[in-house]
């Protein structure tokens, strides 16, 4: 078992990237371990296949230097807030131990986003849980509910709770996004596939220009924004940007 500092839950293979590879780069350049456990395969993408999908993952795990990248096999855009559903994010959960969580926003363009933030939230604190039980490995796993839970902003824009500079990592988290060749602008690709809202250059140029304003915000070149239901602190007053 590995434990990890942090594991992102994302519902779709590219939502983590898209979301919060910035901070996953700059974390793991601290030395901490990070993780990206997918809730689907993404199967209902209208570019691609789940296998060409899932080759994608792991190279874009590659380049971002994960511990840990895997696939929960979840039914995309069927899947729901189910205890099922829940029972398989607690394994992963207790498996992993993250003092951190990172999934997706609350609501957005993709309902998949906000079903999934729904889904997670639960398993979270279902984790936490001791009368409920799972296995790994046949054996009992230890409950386990980490200290934070973060949501990334992702298609539609919502307010975050916190900024965090990626500014050193932004070209190593846009070369982990175009790891996914058949899902973002790619001149090469040559497949008899429409072209999709994601797909376009102007995709890739609006996603900089929202960490370009977010970075705006605390004096940076580029930032990523984090929303959380817990109220969030400091230790002191000198270590803001």
């Amino acid at each position: 078992m590995t434990k990890l500092d942090i594991l992102v839950l994302s519902v779709h293979p590219d939502d983590a990237e898209l979301g919060c590879a910035g901070t996953l780069l700059k974390h793991i350049a601290l030395g901490k371990k990070a993780g990206i456990v997918d809730l689907t395969r993404g199967e209902l993408g209208t570019r691609g296949t789940p296998e060409i999908r899932e080759e994608e993952a792991q190279e874009a795990g590659r380049i971002l230097g994960l511990a840990v990248r895997e696939n929960l096999g979840l039914p995309d855009g069927f899947f729901e807030n189910t205890r099922e559903y829940q029972i398989k994010i607690i394994e992963v959960i207790r498996k992993y131990q993250p003092e951190i969580i990172i999934t997706n926003a609350y609501h957005d363009r993709h309902p998949d986003h906000g079903r999934a933030n729904e889904l997670v939230e639960a398993s979270v604190f279902l984790s936490g849980l001791r009368k409920i039980e799972t296995t790994y490995n046949g054996e009992l796993q230890k409950e386990w509910r980490p200290s934070l839970v973060l949501h990334f902003i992702q298609d539609r824009y919502i307010e975050p709770d916190i900024l965090i500079d990626i500014t050193e990592h932004w070209d190593k988290k846009v070369e982990s996004v175009l790891a996914f060749k058949s899902q973002f602008y790619n001149p090469d690709w040559v497949e008899d596939e429409p072209q999709t809202y994601i797909s376009s250059p102007v995709f890739m140029q609006r996603t900089e220009a929202r960490a370009l304003e977010l970075g705006k915000n605390i004096g940076v070149k580029y930032a990523e924004g984090f929303t959380s239901v817990k109220l969030l602190g400091v230790d002191n007053l000198f270590n803001l940007l």
